[in-house]
């Protein structure tokens, strides 16, 4: 399975972050609208996050062709980490403290030695 027009390497990367958009948006885009009511904001996430699965899957599948499975889940986590972040910063309103970017800074350092390999 390929993606057309990239290349497998950067594919599940492309196809990662447009997934992470999606269910970044389905787990806390729903924050600014408590006036709502919660089956309401399930239901909108529910169909939210069947496009981030449409996206997600096939990244994994195309990935794995290069990647490890472990390898494919750092990268996940990591461009959750940072998509999370502008969308905090930008549609949350709420800033990144030092201890998160502590955090997010050894989650960092954790995904460049899964992907430095043995020693």
């Amino acid at each position: 399975m390929t993606f057309g027009f990239l290349p497998p390497s950067v594919a599940p990367v492309a196809l990662l972050l447009m997934s992470n958009l999606f269910m970044t948006v389905a787990w806390y885009g729903h924050l600014k609208f408590t006036d709502r009511p919660l089956w309401l904001v399930i239901g909108a996430s529910w169909g939210i996050a069947l496009v981030e699965y449409c996206l997600a899957v096939p990244a994994n599948r195309i990935g794995h062709q290069i990647y490890s499975a472990a390898e494919l889940k750092t990268m996940q986590e990591v461009i959750t980490l940072a998509v999370f972040s502008v969308f905090s910063v930008f549609y949350l309103g709420e800033g990144i403290g030092w201890n998160q970017a502590v955090g997010f800074s050894l989650i960092g350092a954790g995904a460049f030695f899964i992907f430095k390999g043995p020693f």
